[in-house]
């Protein structure tokens, strides 16, 4: 099949995946991105080959273009030269209506392109770019300011450094000419021709331009920009600036279809403007402060002519109030802000009617009830997109400049009146209670986070009694008595202040909670399992509220209750859409722990069989993480109390696993090699035979080639070595493994890690004959891979190698390590003792700090060859190394310990994925529940190093009869607190 053949393929289920390994092998070949890019361009060819093309070419670049972030093979270096000169003519071609999707991936793919190689490899970019704004042609004035914006937007969000500036500098020595003249250009033609046929082009034109902008004043105002700020945002009494004039601008020709809930041009403009008056409240105040008045007036005009049920103008009526949020909240405009009327008329003509629930709303609960929890819960995060959070962070920058009392008694106004309105009649007015309970919130809440809650509240304010007077009753009232939103407003009130109640209050409530995942409502429901779990994440002192004694009596009911929900859905698309219910399983699986033990069976086989549901269309990553981590967390802490469990855990989880493997269901592949490893290192004594039947393929090459299987079958090899190396030395699988390791872990710079764990437990856990043919290849790919790429981390890596060598018991030995290296290249020990152990040796990490010291001291104290004469000068560095490494860490106490937290019960219940955003990632999602503790890996060695570096020291010292060693200490430091005690010792 040609390329394009391949391409439509790939657009079939039955085919995707065979045309996907077709078209990545033929990736590979050269000059394969520059076909494919003509390919899209191709007039002549199907149009869904052209779309399906754009976008491997985008996924092409942003994979394999990067060579030192990426395992992928690089695109040659004279290909991207060619690439390069032709993307942004191939972009400009595309400017037909018909074009736009295609136009969009090959300007995602200059974005890429450009934040790889501008300005230093692709110095004419912004040259090629403005040679082709014109005011003749708008089609491609904004495709060529859709890329600019692409390529300067990220800035924003970049640490200022001198290169950064350089590169801003660079861009605007080349581009803010052709910008000045193509605003003002397009302003002009926008406020004198309002009948332009052009001017949905115009519009969208100037879209852009403002917020490139904003893109380029982000980080520091240009002087140019500085000097002409009376033209953008006007004089007072003089002209109004470009910026006024855009918030007044309603053309109605652009206003659009009132139900079309898409924001128009028009509305962008204003939103992006306001995002400007906010930057430069925050950071050039003394140049905007004479015009915040002007500014503040433009939004209460634009509020006070908007309509609430208008969901298109939603983003701009947020972001013009959180503009006067950070106003308010700067200090700088204490005056303007604080006078009563106009504290009156921001609470009467701003927040209240932001407040309110609107009918699209209520129609989005009824519809679209996971939109309608994902908007709700960000009202307690910052940045949030409605006009209720925009409204509710206004209310606290009020309250956070010292207006307390004033605008308390002014919003309980609004709540009192509000709820003598639902009094009235509730069936009719229950709005009235919902828009006095957002209020009561943003009021009391003077700070909040997603994963906490409230953290802050309004002392003016007693959120318990009106918890009790008029949320309690909703909360107990009977399923559907009362109007659903209602329901979950109660619901959703103790979500937010749950961190203002007691152990003893929450208590009592749980059960209620537990009784809501009943309801038939979807949102009801939904968000009873959201405040459960929040409840049960509730620290103290950083220690967990909720303990197993606590939930143990409805553990089981809540999570049979829970699974009920998700396999109601029926379709595997339907059964994982709700992650939040299973993120509740998940949680309450962590917090029962053993208590489980009895009854964990029922538990798993419902888990495992919506595995079976949604392995046959896996479609929501947090699902599959909150899924896996339920099943792994069960396996956790049923066989912490009955190790025997774990057989039982491998009948009913081994034949899923195998089907998963078999089908290759690339998105839970890496999951169950966790699960796999988990339960490998769970048990006592051997690989059993089920586990033996899977090792073969697994040490192929085609499981290894996925970056995010990497991390999981490196750990699950590494089980199999740890628990039977010895036999998989004498069948040859050891040298299997030594294969992927050299070829396919230790030349990445994102697995190399993966490649020295594994070498590290074949060298402790093998006899030193059977490693012994292996140590030249071994240290040969080393030695190789450092010649070819020093980086830092693989120096690191190879040093704590080198000494785990020398000191594990078993192992060749310090003179065994000498040797080898120096038998390759005489001198080569020198070089690599200078070049890595000494380079590496000032930043050890505390997990690697018995491994450092204690091949260090095997090294100082056990080695002829380091007294050599060609070695000799290395015996004092040695020394200095290990007394830097103690003082380093104080070491004069005990350390024990490889690793402080990871693979603990606290490591796991401290787990956050709301904080964390780790329900998924898309190169590896390990599972927090599976992780072990770091098993030591020198049980030889004693804890306290330092008494064993001491006795070590002086025991070698009272055998030197030839008082070489005598001779090496003084070219120590004789300050050494290690010296010293040795000496004294």
């Amino acid at each position: 099949m040609d390329i394009s053949s391949l391409l439509l393929a790939s657009l079939q289920p039955d085919t995707r995946l065979q045309a996907e390994k077709s078209l990545k092998s033929l990736s590979a070949q050269p000059q394969f991105m520059t076909y494919l890019l003509r390919l899209v361009l191709d007039t002549t060819q199907p149009i869904q080959a052209r779309q399906a093309g754009g976008v491997y070419f985008k996924n092409e670049v942003k994979r394999r273009w990067n060579e030192s972030e990426s395992d992928e093979p690089p695109i040659d270096p004279a290909e991207k030269n060619t690439l390069r000169a032709q993307l942004v003519p191939a972009m400009i071609s595309l400017i037909g209506p018909s074009d736009r999707l295609l136009r969009v991936q090959i300007g995602e793919a200059v974005g890429v392109v450009a934040s790889i190689d501008f300005p230093e490899r692709w110095n004419d970019l912004i040259d090629q770019l403005v040679s082709h704004l014109s005011p003749a042609n708008y089609a491609v004035n904004i495709c060529v300011l859709e890329t600019a914006h692409s390529i300067f937007s990220p800035w924003r969000s970049q640490v200022r450094s001198d290169s950064l500036f350089r590169i801003i500098l660079f861009v605007l020595e080349r581009f803010q000419e052709q910008f000045f003249a193509i605003f003002r250009a397009t302003a002009n033609q926008i406020f004198t021709s309002p009948n332009d046929p052009n001017l949905p082009q115009l519009a969208r034109a100037m879209t852009l331009l403002v917020s490139i902008y904003n893109d380029l004043v982000d980080q520091d105002i240009p002087p140019a920009f500085e000097d002409s700020i009376p033209e953008f945002f006007g004089v007072e009494g003089g002209d109004p600036g470009y910026f006024i004039k855009f918030l007044t601008w309603n053309p109605p020709q652009l206003k659009g279809d009132d139900d079309d809930t898409t924001p128009t041009e028009p509305t962008n403009i204003k939103t992006t403007i306001f995002e400007i008056a906010e930057l430069f409240t925050l950071k050039y105040n003394e140049l905007f402060g004479p015009r915040m008045p002007a500014f503040v007036q433009a939004v209460w005009e634009l509020v006070g002519s908007s309509s609430s049920e208008l969901v298109k103008e939603d983003a701009m009526i947020s972001q013009a109030v959180r503009f006067l949020g950070v106003a308010v909240k700067s200090g700088l405009h204490t005056a303007l802000f604080s006078m009563q009327s106009t504290l009156e008329g921001l609470v009467e003509r701003i927040v209240v009617p932001s407040m309110g629930l609107r009918e699209h709303e209520v129609e989005i609960f009824e519809d679209d009830p996971l939109e309608y929890i994902r908007r709700d819960l960000s009202l307690s995060t910052e940045g949030g997109q409605t006009r209720r959070h925009a409204a509710s962070e206004l209310i606290r920058a009020l309250l956070g400049i010292g207006l307390d009392a004033q605008v308390t008694r002014i919003v309980e106004n609004y709540i009192s009146v509000n709820l003598a309105a639902y009094h009235q009649n509730p069936a009719e007015n229950w709005k009235s209670k919902d828009t006095a309970i957002y209020l009561l919130t943003a009021v009391a809440a003077r700070s909040s986070t997603s994963s906490m809650g409230v953290t802050s509240t309004n002392m003016l304010v007693d959120i318990i009694k009106f918890f009790s007077d008029h949320i309690y009753q909703d909360l107990r009232a009977d399923l559907n008595a009362i109007h659903p939103i209602l329901q979950v407003d109660s619901i959703r009130f103790l979500h937010t202040f749950r961190y203002q109640l007691t152990k003893e209050q929450l208590s009592q409530v749980l059960p209620l909670l537990v009784r809501h995942l009943a309801s038939s409502n979807y949102v009801c429901y939904t968000y009873a399992a959201i405040t459960i779990e929040r409840v049960l994440f509730i620290k103290v002192n950083n220690q967990m509220m909720f303990n197993q004694t606590d939930v143990q009596a409805y553990a089981s009911d809540v999570l049979m209750a829970l699974f009920a929900r998700m396999e109601s859905g029926g379709t595997p698309e339907k059964v994982a859409e709700n992650e939040y219910l299973m993120k509740c399983v998940m949680r309450v699986i962590i917090t029962a722990k053993e208590s489980l033990t009895n009854n964990y069976q029922p538990i798993l086989s419902r888990l495992v069989h919506i595995l079976g549901i949604i392995s046959k269309n896996p479609s929501n990553p947090n699902f599959n993480q909150y899924t896996f981590e339920s099943v792994s967390a069960l396996v956790r802490f049923t066989t912490m109390v009955n190790p025997g469990a774990v057989e039982e855990f491998e009948k009913i989880l081994f034949g899923p696993i195998e089907i998963i493997i078999q089908q290759e269901i690339e998105q839970f592949v890496p999951y169950v090699f966790q699960l796999l490893s988990q339960m490998l290192e769970t048990r006592t004594g051997g690989v059993p035979d089920h586990y033996k039947a899977l090792l073969p393929y697994l040490l192929t090459f085609p499981p290894w080639l996925p970056k995010g299987n990497i991390p999981a079958l490196a750990r699950l090899v590494d089980a199999y070595l740890a628990k039977d190396s010895i036999s998989m030395a004498e069948s040859g699988q050891l040298k299997s493994i030594l294969g992927i390791v050299q070829q396919r872990l230790i030349p990445s710079n994102l697995n190399h890690a993966y490649g020295f764990d594994m070498l590290q437990t074949a060298v402790r856990t093998l006899p030193a004959q059977a490693m012994k043919e292996y140590w030249t290849g071994i240290w040969m790919f080393l030695f190789t891979r450092l010649q070819n790429n020093k980086g830092g981390t693989f120096v690191y890596q190879l040093g704590t190698f080198v000494l785990m060598s020398a000191a594990v018991a078993n192992g060749p030995g310090p003179d065994g390590v000498i040797g080898d290296i120096d038998g390759i290249q005489q001198g080569l020990w020198g070089q690599v003792f200078n070049g890595v152990i000494l380079t590496s040796s000032s930043s050890v990490q505390r997990r690697d700090q018995k491994v450092w010291v204690a091949g260090l001291i095997r090294l100082l104290t056990e080695s002829r060859l380091i007294l050599s004469p060609n070695n000799a000068q290395l015996w004092p560095k040695a020394f200095t190394a290990v007394s830097q490494i103690f003082v380093t860490y104080n070491s004069a106490a005990k350390t024990t310990d490889a690793s402080q937290l990871e693979g603990t019960d606290d490591a796991l219940t401290s787990i956050d994925y709301e904080e964390q955003s780790a329900g998924y990632q898309a190169s590896f999602s390990k599972l927090a529940a599976s992780q072990v503790t770091r098993s030591d890996p020198l049980p030889e060695i004693p804890g306290d190093l330092w008494a064993y570096a001491k006795e070590k020291l002086v025991a070698a010292l009272r055998s030197d009869s030839s008082g070489q060693l005598r001779g090496l200490l003084a070219g120590v430091d004789q300050t050494s607190p290690l010296l010293q005690a040795v000496m004294s010792g």
